[in-house]
């Protein structure tokens, strides 16, 4: 399992993201995850959808609730080929608290706290913090990664403009 010292960063603070890099055109590791019910979901149940994959680092944080909010608005003018999933190590019952209070019914959020095995999968394990770093990830029909976007500072939005470029692509 490789580490990436300074690969991300908090503030200014250089953190470590832990786990197995991916990269465009690997296949997207199929990892198990909770839905907010605590039922296992597995990454390939999304097969046959073109899947935006959003990880953060909690849903309790201003810029990750914004960043699912505009999530949540995107999937609403996407169809039903596009399944977007935020994923957190929040647990599953602070994801359907959030989702309930922030009027979230458009993307699905499962939890990664149990194993940690998203973020050990995608390589975007924060070491320090033990949360999952800011990033993006399309995955094709197939399940092939088709674009990657670790956004450098965690305490900032991703290119959303360029995400949804990236998905109109696939």
């Amino acid at each position: 399992m490789g580490e990436r010292k300074g690969a991300v960063t908090m503030k200014g603070n250089p953190l470590t993201l832990i786990g197995n890099e991916v990269k465009v055109g690997d296949a997207a590791p199929d990892v198990t995850l909770l839905d907010n019910g605590l039922s296992p979901v597995k990454l390939s149940s999304f097969r046959g959808k073109n899947c935006v994959l959003v990880s953060v680092p909690s849903l309790d944080t201003p810029v990750c609730d914004m960043e699912s909010r505009r999530f949540n608005e995107e999937a609403a003018r996407l169809g039903a080929d596009v399944a977007i999933v935020i994923i957190s190590m929040d647990l599953p019952f602070a994801q359907k608290r959030w989702c309930g209070a922030a009027g979230v019914t458009k993307v699905q959020t499962l939890s990664d706290h149990r194993e940690a095995s998203f973020g050990n999968s995608f390589g975007v394990l924060i070491k320090e913090l033990r949360l999952l770093a800011r990033a993006v990830f399309l995955v094709d029909k197939k399940g092939t990664i088709k674009y990657i976007q670790l956004v450098k500072e965690v305490t900032q939005e991703p290119n959303y403009q360029e995400v949804l470029d990236a998905l109109k692509k696939l």
